[in-house]
Order: structure tokens, then sequence, then C-alpha cells
């Protein structure tokens, strides 16, 4: 599944993410909804993790889904 793919199908793509990342709140996964780059920037705030590793998780989970 690639990105434009999640925009469309967020509220089924949004407990994959919520189980993966229990950490996000659901107003985070609101403002994230589906975009790539709002997810990267949560992960980073929740998490800790740099962009790069942020990225990593992120492509991760998609890959999963």
């Amino acid at each position: 599944m690639n990105w434009d793919q999640v925009e469309g199908k967020w509220k089924e793509v949004r407990g994959r993410i919520r189980e993966k990342f229990g950490k996000l709140t659901d107003d985070d996964l609101d403002v994230i909804a589906g975009k790539k780059d709002q997810l990267i920037g949560r992960l980073q705030q929740r998490y800790g993790y740099n962009k790069d590793q942020a990225e990593r998780e992120a492509d991760e989970v998609m890959k999963s889904i």
C-alpha cells in the first residue's frame, strides 16, 4: 500500500497505526490523517526518534498493511 492509498483508507489503517505506535493519541491520528510527513513528525515528538528512524518506522508499518 502506498501513501496515496493510505490517505484514502485512513479509517481502516488508523487501527493498525495505533497498535504499532501506542503513544499516539486519537488527536495525533486525526492530525496525521494518512499523511506520511505528519506521521513522521508525530513519531519524532512522541518517541524521540530522529527523522531517519521515524521514516523507517513509518515505511515499515506501511509494508505490513
